[in-house]
């Protein structure tokens, strides 16, 4: 993983020439979906603006909160190594959240990254 900030997405977007970026994120089953979004609209992706329609997901039955928010994770930026070298298409790995950042869907990820959070801090490992 990489520490990518904004700024450096930017630049390796337009000087690698990607057309498309796949916002991916876990169902509640881990199972990997995405969203796909132009170039022009990778603003509004880290910017935390892109929504989907939960309800679509297969077991979420909550029609009240059915528009969630995607979280990109920049350090998961990556190019797609077969895809063509003009237009290329890269992917960035997502939190699910609500309107107020808390979390709907625990991702694997994301209980991953709590669990090995809590071990760390019973080991005292920093």
């Amino acid at each position: 993983m990489h520490n990518y900030t904004r700024e450096d997405i930017f630049h390796i977007v337009e000087e690698e020439d990607v057309a498309f970026i796949r916002l991916q994120f876990t169902d509640i089953f881990g199972t990997m979906k995405n969203m796909a979004v132009t170039v022009g609209q990778l603003e509004k992706a880290l910017d935390n603006r892109c929504m989907f329609d939960v309800s679509s997901l297969e077991g979420v039955t909550d029609e009240e909160e059915s528009d969630m928010y995607l979280y990109p994770d920049l350090s998961t930026f990556e190019i797609f190594p077969w895809r063509p070298q003009q237009g290329k298409v890269a992917r960035l790995i997502c939190d699910v959240y609500k309107k107020k950042m808390e979390h709907r869907m625990k991702a694997i990820r994301v209980m991953y990254s709590e669990r090995l959070l809590r071990r760390r801090k019973r080991w005292d490992i920093r």
